[in-house]
């Protein structure tokens, strides 16, 4: 069965932009021109994706990520006609996965959607029960079949992508990444130039791994590396 894609744009032509590109790839598209009608979408038809813009009457979208998030973990790929860099880390801090900047290449938007969804496929399959590999780096355990991740013995809730970041620092722990390599590996495509997704997301990283003893540091003017 084909996955669902609920493209929200008050812009028709967008819409039916995305919807050719898309469902030529075979995907199944919904679509929502307004703010209340996606967010009714979202928690009750459960599409597999959302291609969110932010900008749209009602209800617009910084609202509807912050209430889906409150409730479900769907993927959601943002749409913005700026290019101010406020609107795109606020995206990401409300839990967005991704983000495009109007005007857009749909191929492009292809590309993102099918990196997003191999991620949260490979996320929801099961790991073999026995001789499970991981990662330790002190009180830090990692089990990327299972895409788990413990602190003295506590699981710690991870987003897609933080979880696909810590996993390629801890694999080479002291080894220093650039924000573009950084880029380039995890979020599967070139996206050069938006390095303040990578800060984004490590800053989310240290929240949430307070308690961790390695240290997630910053090497001034080059990136990230995990010391141990």
């Amino acid at each position: 069965m084909p996955e669902t894609i609920l493209v929200v744009d008050d812009e028709q032509h967008i819409v039916d932009l995305a919807k050719m590109y898309l469902e030529q790839d075979g995907f199944k598209i919904d679509t929502a021109n307004d703010g209340r009608t996606a967010l009714h979408k979202i928690l009750n038809e459960t599409p597999s994706l959302v291609v969110l813009d932010l900008m749209l009457p009602e209800i617009d979208g910084w609202e509807i990520c912050r209430r889906v998030r409150a409730e479900s973990d769907v993927p959601i790929i943002m749409l913005t006609a700026r290019s101010d860099d406020i609107d795109r880390i606020v995206g990401l801090e409300l839990g967005a996965d991704d983000y495009l900047t109007k005007p857009f290449n749909p191929r492009e938007l292809v590309a993102r959607v099918k990196a997003i969804l191999r991620r949260m496929e490979k996320r929801s399959t099961p790991a073999a029960p026995v001789a499970e590999g991981h990662i330790q780096i002190s009180n830090l355990i990692i089990y990327p079949d299972r895409r788990v991740v413990m602190i003295d013995g506590h699981e710690i809730n991870l987003r897609m992508k933080e979880f696909d970041l810590l996993v390629m620092l801890a694999e080479n722990p002291g080894v220093v990444f650039t924000r573009e390599k950084l880029l380039n590996v995890v979020w599967g495509y070139d996206f050069a130039g938006e390095t303040r997704t990578v800060d984004v997301h490590v800053a989310h990283l240290r929240h949430k791994l307070k308690g961790m003893q390695a240290q997630l540091e910053t090497v001034w003017g080059v990136g990230y590396k995990l010391e141990p």
